[in-house]
């Protein structure tokens, strides 16, 4: 497919690409803007590595094409937090550990800042119910499930 100029809002910025309305947004994300959050994994949307939050829902960039994304407002885990200053949500995978080789790690954290966005207060059936769909080879998922865990706790806390 001829390539177009296509505008995107990633991370609060407007960039203006030139690609196919049909490219994979992951590729996007990762050749052409640098961001490294999101992780090519199986290339089907089945293993959650590389899921985005757009319009603050939980979406996987393998399978989405950029011509979908215009007018839409694209969130990776670089735009959540910074080093210095990490979302509630990344903070408290720091704190629970919740990584082993870290592959999965973005898709846990934004499936699970995708759920608080909608669920301020899930139950733990709700956020296992949320990330079944995250596939983490390591075995980390109580680390896992204890870090979304605390996340909403501190999310709610702050909301109260």
């Amino acid at each position: 497919m001829m390539q177009t100029k296509v505008r995107l809002k990633v991370n609060g910025t407007a960039h203006e690409l030139d690609a196919a309305p049909d490219t994979p947004l992951l590729y996007v994300l990762r050749n052409d803007l640098a961001l490294n959050g999101p992780k090519y994994g199986c290339g089907l949307g089945e293993c959650g590595t590389c899921t985005v939050l757009i319009d603050g829902r939980a979406a996987r960039a393998c399978v989405i094409p950029i011509e979908g994304c215009v007018g839409r407002d694209i969130i990776t885990l670089e735009g959540l937090g910074s080093r210095e200053h990490p979302d509630p949500v990344q903070q408290a995978f720091i704190t629970e550990q919740g990584a082993q080789c870290g592959y999965c790690l973005n898709g846990m954290i934004m499936t699970t800042k995708a759920l608080l966005n909608i669920n301020p207060h899930p139950s733990e059936a709700e956020i296992a119910e949320a990330l079944q769909y995250n596939l983490c080879r390591c075995g980390a998922h109580v680390e896992i499930m204890r870090a979304a865990l605390r996340a909403a706790g501190q999310l709610a806390e702050a909301r109260d």
